[in-house]
């Protein structure tokens, strides 16, 4: 549902000032709000509190908006706080609900403009989890995995283990490839690889992927063919997209590499309104709570292109360091609004250029609770430094956890049953396979594979056999049969004692 009110002059209400002891309510406007706000502190500071009362003052507002929660305790909390005109605009993402898995296919549909970017906002992800095993040959197979599965509908994750290690897979998924380079690769590349090599070349990947999709919740979400939530239409239509990430449930890296999928999906779906005039896109917010646990190298991209695309991002995050120097260069560079509760030294003195000569490190060390210093976008201009008092929580609850849930089961979740059975029927393996005969299969394809390799004549330098190998040797050093190879091995070793 879209709601029609004067957005342009909404402001939303976050903080007070306190100077000279006059408390003044203040907030920030829409157009501002387009340049993004950053917020920094230690943890218990309030934070969580501020983004809180924005993203409940949005949803109020009728606005669009997503909040991503890698600890959970928001997500849960936020459902229960939706007012009752707003219920049926909630998704509410929680791939902890074992029994109602949320369809989420990162592969589905995606347009022939945009299959290179998905593809590399997909391996940041993929590189930012596994930063330390990932090496160039991992990431040009795994992109090229990745393009070709993009390639034939119904594609997902799942596929990529497959296609590496299913031939006859890997064939119906090459004959759909329209990139002549992609192509080229699995045809021509890949196919040249010799079988020891090609297991070598892919064992980290099916290592890494695998442990991913190994965890049935995980599957479950990204192994469905078609998405059960559609983000363009979440950001077209103002809904409120609530993801529910709890590292405690999940496990890190689950929780960190859907997180990120998702933050890609949603900066590819706000690109994909290049179809629309600038004055037809509405705003969309997105809160990031600990986003350094999603930030990847596109990133960036997101922070410097999606104001144009009514992308608006309000992040927060405790420390500096947890940041690269890249998305470190890429917040600051592009972010309008900056606030700062209490920080550590080190974050004080790099803090200190963004607020100095108004306030020093001490100060930034020193802040109360609830208390920040903060740079306002004011109509496209960063006002000077000034302190603040942030809002008391400033909703009521609804308890409207109970409807938010069974609605979103209603209308986005699937049956885990039928999934897994799908899933089975996918893979080959479904309750009738017949174990004995796959694994004959197997046994025949290794076969195959050995003898199809290409095979180097040779010529015993002792003996005059000849002999294949599949490997070729340096001809202008002495080449030995297997049996005369021991034979003159002895003879160096005999010779070796001697000497001695």
């Amino acid at each position: 549902m879209r709601y029609e009110h004067d957005h342009e002059n909404d402001i939303i209400y976050f903080a007070k000032t306190n100077f000279r002891n006059s408390m003044r309510k203040f907030g920030i406007k829409t157009d501002d709000r387009r340049r993004h706000m950053y917020v920094i502190g230690k943890t218990g500071v309030g934070k969580t509190t501020l983004m809180e009362n924005m993203i409940l003052a949005d949803i109020y507002a009728g606005h669009g908006c997503c909040y991503i929660d890698p600890h959970g305790d928001t997500a849960e909390k936020l459902i229960d706080y939706i007012p009752h005109w707003r219920i049926d605009d909630v998704v509410y993402f929680n791939p902890a609900d074992l029994d109602y898995p949320v369809g989420f296919n990162i592969l589905e549909t995606v347009d022939e403009k945009m299959k290179h970017l998905v593809a590399a906002g997909i391996m940041s992800v993929f590189k930012k989890i596994w930063e330390g095993v990932w090496s160039a040959r991992m990431e040009y197979i795994l992109n090229n995995t990745i393009l070709a599965l993009m390639d034939t509908p119904g594609t997902t994750l799942l596929g990529i283990n497959r296609m590496l290690s299913d031939t006859e897979y890997r064939n119906s998924i090459i004959a759909n490839i329209k990139d002549p380079i992609v192509k080229q690769f699995w045809v021509k590349e890949f196919g040249s690889y010799q079988s020891s090599f090609a297991s070598e070349a892919v064992a980290p990947i099916q290592n890494k992927v695998g442990q991913f999709l190994s965890a049935g919740l995980i599957r479950n979400i990204v192994a469905q063919e078609k998405s059960s939530i559609d983000i363009r239409k979440i950001m077209d239509d103002q809904k409120i997209l609530i993801v529910d990430l709890s590292k405690g449930r999940l496990g890190e890296d689950a929780s960190r590499l859907l997180g990120g999928l998702i933050i890609t999906k949603l900066q590819m779906s706000a690109m994909e309104r290049v179809d629309l005039p600038e004055e037809e896109r509405v705003d969309f917010y997105m809160y990031v709570d600990e986003f350094q646990n999603f930030a990847v190298e596109s990133f960036a991209s997101i922070l410097s292109e999606a104001r144009k695309y009514r992308l608006n991002l309000i992040m927060a995050h405790q420390y500096i360091a947890q940041l690269t120097e890249e998305v470190r260069d890429a917040v600051f560079g592009n972010v309008g609004t900056i606030i700062s509760f209490r920080v550590g030294a080190q974050d004080a003195a790099f803090m200190e250029e963004e607020f100095k000569p108004r306030f020093t490190p001490e100060d930034l060390v020193n802040l109360p609770k609830y208390h920040i210093y903060l740079k306002l976008m004011i109509d496209g201009i960063a006002s000077q430094p000034f302190s603040a008092i942030t809002l008391p929580p400033i909703a009521i609850k609804t308890g409207s956890a109970e409807m938010v849930i069974k609605q979103s089961r209603e209308k986005y979740s699937g049956l885990r049953e039928e999934i897994e059975q799908a899933i089975k029927v996918w893979s080959g393996f479904g309750d009738d396979v017949d174990l004995d005969a796959e694994m004959k299969k197997v046994r025949e394809e290794k076969k195959a594979l050995k003898k199809a390799r290409y095979m180097h004549d040779y010529t015993c330098d002792r003996c005059g056999k000849e002999f294949k190998l599949p490997v070729e040797l340096d001809r202008s050093r002495p080449i030995y049969c297997e049996d005369c190879h021991e034979i003159v091995k002895k003879e160096i070793e005999k010779k070796r004692n001697k000497q001695k």
